[in-house]
C-alpha cells in the first residue's frame, strides 16, 4: 500500500511492504511500531533507533497530529490511489480555511502562552508551551491566521484533547 504524506509542505511517498519494512521515498527502513497503554503514545523503532511519539487525529480528514521530541507536526496522509482518482475527477483537495482549534496532545501543565487574542500568527509560531512527562513541548501554529480565543493561561493543568487556542 502506498501513501503520500505531507509534513510542513514536504511530501513523502511511503510504501508499506509488510509489518516490519517500509520504503520512504525509495529508501527501505526496518520498523517496529507499538502502542503504549491507553494514551495515544507510540514507540517506534527505525533501523534500531527508538522514538516515542504522541499521535492523534487532527480536525481535518486525513490529518494526523504528531508530537515528537517536543515539536508538534501536522501530517496529511493520503492513499496514493485515492488522491490520483480525486485529481483525475477534478475534485482536488480543498484549501485549509475556517477555525483551527489547537488541542492538548496529552495531559500536562501550561508553562507559557506567548500569544494573545487578536494577535496575527504565522505558520510555525509558538502558540503554547506545554509541560508533560517532565518535557516542555512547543505547540506551533499549523498555518497563518489570527488568534481568536485563548482558553488557558500559564499554570493551568489541561487534559488530553482540551482546546487551548483557536486560530482563524
Amino acid at each position: 500500500m502506498k501513501y503520500l504524506t505531507t509534513i510542513a509542505g514536504q511530501t513523502f511517498t511511503i510504501e508499506i511492504n509488510d509489518d516490519r519494512r517500509v520504503l520512504v521515498d525509495g529508501v527501505e527502513y526496518e520498523v517496529d511500531l507499538a502502542r503504549v497503554g491507553d494514551q495515544p503514545v507510540y514507540t517506534l523503532l527505525i533501523n534500531g533507533q527508538s522514538h516515542e511519539a504522541f499521535v492523534y487525529a487532527g480536525e481535518e480528514a486525513d490529518v494526523w497530529q504528531v508530537l515528537l521530541r517536543g515539536a508538534l507536526y501536522s501530517a496529511l496522509v493520503e492513499d496514493e490511489r485515492e488522491k490520483r482518482l480525486r485529481a483525475a475527477s477534478g475534485a482536488g483537495t480543498s484549501a485549509v480555511s475556517g477555525e483551527f482549534n489547537l488541542k492538548a496532545p496529552m495531559p500536562g501543565l501550561i508553562v507559557a502562552v506567548p500569544v494573545v487574542e487578536g494577535q496575527a500568527v504565522e505558520k510555525g509560531d509558538n502558540l503554547i508551551i506545554l509541560e508533560s512527562m517532565k518535557m516542555q513541548n512547543e505547540l506551533k501554529a499549523p498555518r497563518a491566521g489570527t488568534v481568536t480565543r485563548v482558553k488557558v493561561k500559564a499554570g493551568d493543568s489541561v487534559e488530553h484533547h482540551q482546546v487551548l487556542v483557536t486560530v482563524a
